[in-house]
């Protein structure tokens, strides 16, 4: 069903944008930018966490993992609610939990309570992702609309991360508390601006009930998977605790499929699954977040522990990525107009593996001009190219009311795939760490986890070939929800 908007959020017929629809992918846009903003402020303050509170580095994993850990494990219980409880008052009250939760962050003296905060600030943001994303793509039609306002919704992640990297090395000079209460007046007025134009959607009523079994199972099968992924390389990947916890998730996903399958009104609908589009965006998704998390990582580690970067020179090198996505916001949607989703996403991969492996090239005395520059540009235009066209794949030819549960899913693969191929990088890397801890000994036991970000990228660029291929088959695949004759029609010729 299509959940009904208020008029003056609606856009015009000739495709007009009213000043009050700007206000409203704003407001969309802010909550999105907050995400990645703290997600990248937190990790440049750890040191100066740890310092103040006395932390060793196991705890002070746990305020990165934690985020991670209540962001992952309830996207997908997130992406339905916001579909059977209404959008708005699901994003709304979760935007107001996480002003609070970041307030909280800022003002804590222990370690446990900084940790529950950043749990809190984690499970909000996995409510307002897919009820945000949802937002937009059922008030802003199918089609060139829709595509512009991904493109700049999806732009505005990058653009959050790149500048939490700059605002971080600022302010953690200050103090740590300060990267910590800064998303709070800016969530608390992006909540006062949507209670005014965010369009009111009523709640599902036509959905034959709530599957709790399924919600538990989900959620308990999510956490479980993330947590297991995020000790892995402190336990050992072969370790009695870590095979177990896998053990346990296969079960949990097992029973939670046979409860989905069952279910008169299911968390996920698993024909969604059986869309080429749709596993190709999801595992796209995967691939994609999960190489540059990885990346990041390896890079972040490089500049600081062995060419003895600050901070704030660290993020500066990366701002140009940052900025090549931002600059191309509002560009996008014409381009994925013209060009199509799987076809960027091709180019944006490739782009991803030639930057990747550009970067194993670097030594202890690097020239930023002639290798690490390149990179951050072929990977910037990756990212540009990349993430507005998996949010638009993953969305197009989905009904309204299963909007927030495919949102949901896709944000879920993000965070998966982040989680995943960056505790399989780390123990790449810890495996290789060498005994003598010479600085080119160090740079060597790299370059295996960038050769494994390079391949995770491959293995994306491959999986969206797959989709390029011009047979009946895939385009008889496109359509990934409940639609009429006509509408599977329309979108198979379309993709």
């Amino acid at each position: 069903m299509t959940s009904p908007l208020t008029t003056p959020a609606a856009p015009s017929p000739a495709g007009s944008w009213t000043p009050r629809l700007w206000g409203t992918l704003l407001v969309l846009c802010a909550a999105m930018f907050l995400d990645a903003l703290d997600v990248s402020m937190v990790g440049v303050a750890l040191p100066s966490i740890g310092a103040d509170l006395g932390l060793s580095t196991s705890t002070l994993q746990w305020i990165v993992s934690g985020y991670i850990l209540g962001y992952g494990g309830l996207l997908l219980l997130g992406g339905r609610t916001a579909d059977l409880l209404g959008r708005r008052q699901v994003f709304l009250i979760a935007l107001g939990v996480f002003a609070l939760a970041s307030l909280l962050g800022g003002l804590v003296d222990s370690g446990p309570l900084l940790i529950a905060s950043r749990f809190i600030k984690g499970l909000s943001a996995a409510f307002t992702a897919p009820a945000g994303l949802s937002i937009i793509t059922t008030t802003f039609p199918e089609g060139p609309l829709r595509n512009r306002a991904l493109s700049i919704y999806t732009t505005c992640a990058a653009t959050g991360f790149s500048m939490g990297l700059v605002l971080s090395g600022l302010l953690t000079e200050a103090s740590w508390r300060l990267t910590m209460l800064l998303p709070a007046p800016i969530a608390l007025i992006a909540l006062v601006a949507g209670l005014k134009l965010l369009p009111r959607t009523a709640r599902e009523k036509d959905h034959n009930g709530y599957d709790i079994p399924g919600a538990i199972l989900g959620t308990a099968s999510m956490l479980l998977l993330v947590f297991t992924v995020v000790q892995a390389p402190e336990a050992g990947w072969t370790s009695a605790r870590t095979l177990l916890s896998f053990l346990a998730v296969a079960v949990l996903l097992t029973v939670f499929v046979l409860v989905e399958r069952r279910s008169a009104g299911p968390l996920i609908r698993l024909g969604v699954l059986r869309s080429g589009t749709q596993i190709r965006a999801q595992l796209g998704a995967m691939a994609f977040f999960g190489s540059y998390v990885g990346f990041q990582f390896l890079v972040t580690l490089y500049m600081q522990s062995l060419l003895g970067w600050s901070a704030l020179h660290t993020a500066l090198a990366f701002l140009p990525a940052g900025a090549l996505v931002a600059l191309s916001a509002t560009k996008m949607g014409a381009i994925v107009d013209r060009f199509g989703t799987q076809r960027l996403i091709a180019v944006g991969f490739a782009l991803m593996v030639v930057g990747y492996a550009l970067f194993l090239q670097v030594d202890l005395d690097p020239v930023y001009a002639a290798v690490i520059l390149p990179s951050m540009l072929l990977i910037g235009a990756a990212c540009a190219l990349v993430f507005p066209s998996l949010n638009i794949q993953a969305t197009n030819g989905v009904e309204d009311h299963e909007q927030g549960m495919v949102s949901g899913l896709l944000n879920t693969s993000v965070q998966v795939g982040g989680a995943i191929f960056l505790a399989i990088v780390t123990a790449v890397v810890t495996a290789g760490a060498p005994e003598n801890a010479t600085p080119q000994a160090v740079l060597d036991s790299y370059r295996p986890g960038l050769v494994v970000v390079t391949m995770v990228a491959a293995a994306g660029l491959l999986i969206t070939l797959t989709g390029l291929r011009p047979t009946r088959r895939a385009q008889s695949s496109v359509v990934v929800a409940k639609s009429t004759a006509q509408e599977a029609e329309r979108v198979a010729v379309r993709d």
